[in-house]
C-alpha cells in the first residue's frame, strides 16, 4: 500500500513537473509547480523524514505564493491566464539540458562514492534537520520575517488605490 502510494504521488511530482512546460499560461503553470514541489514534499514524508518534508512543502509553498504576488504586481496580464509559451529558445533550451543530463549522469555513475565512515546516528531526521537549520535558525527567522514584510509590502504597493477607495 506504501508503495503504491509512494507511485502514485511520484506520478503526480513528474505529470505535474511536465505540466508547468505545457500549460500556456504563468498561473497555471505556478500552480502546476507548486503541486509538483509539494507532492515531492509528500514523498519525503513517505520516507519517514517528517522533518524534511514538511520543510519542504513549506518553503515550496511559500515561493510559489511569493511568485504569483509578483507575477500579479508585474504582469501586463495580472494572473497570467492569458495564454503564451512557457519555453523560450527551445532548441538551445534542448541542447543545454541535454547536455547536463548526459554530465551529471556521467557524473554520477563515474564519480567514486565516498564510503561510510562511523556508524548512523539513532534519529537520522533529527540529526540531518540539526545539520540544515541547527546553527542558522535566528537568520531563518529573520529571514521569514522580511520575506512576510515583503509580500505585504507587494501587495500593497501593487494595488493603486486604498482599501476604501471604490
Amino acid at each position: 500500500m506504501s508503495l503504491l502510494l509512494f507511485a502514485v504521488v511520484g506520478l503526480v511530482a513528474v505529470a505535474s513537473g511536465i505540466a508547468v512546460f505545457v500549460v500556456d499560461s504563468m498561473a497555471r503553470a505556478t500552480f502546476a509547480l507548486a503541486l509538483s514541489f509539494v507532492a515531492v514534499g509528500v514523498e519525503i514524508l513517505l520516507l519517514d523524514l517528517a522533518y524534511l518534508g514538511v520543510i519542504t512543502i513549506l518553503m515550496m509553498v511559500m515561493e510559489m505564493a511569493i511568485m504569483a504576488v509578483f507575477m500579479v504586481m508585474y504582469m501586463m496580464n495580472p494572473a497570467g491566464l492569458m495564454p503564451m509559451s512557457m519555453m523560450h529558445n527551445k532548441r538551445g533550451a534542448l541542447i543545454i539540458s541535454s547536455a547536463a543530463f548526459v554530465v551529471l549522469a556521467a557524473g554520477s555513475l563515474l564519480v567514486p562514492w565516498p564510503s561510510r565512515s562511523g556508524s548512523a546516528p539513532p534519529d537520522l531526521t533529527r540529526a540531518v534537520g540539526d545539520a540544515i537549520m541547527g546553527s542558522k535558525m535566528l537568520v531563518m527567522i529573520a529571514v521569514s520575517a522580511v520575506l512576510f514584510a515583503t509580500m505585504v509590502s507587494a501587495i500593497v504597493l501593487a494595488t493603486a488605490r486604498g482599501r476604501y477607495d471604490s
